[in-house]
């Protein structure tokens, strides 16, 4: 295979690190990880195809462990970008439980490769260690995780919101916001395409088309805050 067919996703942006020009070299950090960390530690290969990257998921207990672990033995200095997502369906114990992930990536500017690192926590009480003093940068992207996804990033010395204000609340990101202002606004799919036809036909049968909900609107009567007469208008 082709160097050129091996470039990393860096190779794209000017002035990045670089791709490796060795397939193995992508995960050969996340193996020499996972046999540091043990069998806590669990290796799989990210998206992307040519442009995947190694992707160790470790217990939150060992989060800072591990972070630094890549940092100090294995040449995994440069800080990229930490970030929150919500665990895909089945992949909590159990399996109904909404949980959350929380990823960094970290590169090696020898090697010329990266490694993902990730934790999963439950949504319901959202808590991750702090790994502000092993890379400072990480410190706004704690704060952006914190108000997005509500999670708690403990020994954070200034966790407070970055990018919405003071009076905001909730998580926009999670998957249990209401996007309340869609409750109350039209937005363009509450109309079907044919829908003269619909009402034509509900005018001759008396029953009314049921109305489409907005994305990241719940059902009427399980919103507190809406009454089911309001989404029915």
């Amino acid at each position: 295979m082709s160097n050129q067919s091996q470039r990393s996703e860096f190779d794209e942006v000017e002035g990045s690190p670089g791709g490796t020009t060795d397939e193995a070299a992508r995960y050969e950090l996340g193996t020499r990880l996972v046999a540091e960390l043990g069998s806590d530690a669990v290796l799989s290969i990210s998206g992307g195809g040519p442009w995947a990257s190694a992707c160790l998921d470790v217990p939150v207990h060992r989060w800072r462990e591990a972070v630094t672990l890549a940092r100090t033995r294995h040449g995994l200095e440069f800080f990229d970008w930490l970030g929150g997502a919500t665990a895909k369906p089945g992949m909590a114990d159990p399996p109904e439980e909404e949980r959350l992930h929380v990823v960094v990536h970290l590169w090696s500017l020898p090697a010329r490769c990266g490694v993902l690192l990730r934790t999963t926590v439950p949504a319901v009480v959202a808590s991750v260690p702090s790994i502000v003093d092993i890379f400072a940068g990480a410190g706004w992207y704690e704060r952006e995780t914190f108000e997005m996804f509500g999670i708690d990033f403990v020994g954070h010395p200034a966790l407070r919101k970055l990018l919405l204000t003071d009076e905001f609340s909730g998580n926009p990101l999670r998957k249990d916001f209401v996007l309340a202002s869609r409750v109350v606004k039209a937005w363009p799919g509450e109309k079907e395409p044919g829908d003269a036809a619909s009402d034509a036909a509900a005018t001759t049968t008396g029953r009314p088309r049921r109305r489409m909900l907005p994305p990241g609107v719940p059902e009427p009567g399980t919103w507190p805050a809406v009454r089911e007469s309001d989404v029915d208008r």
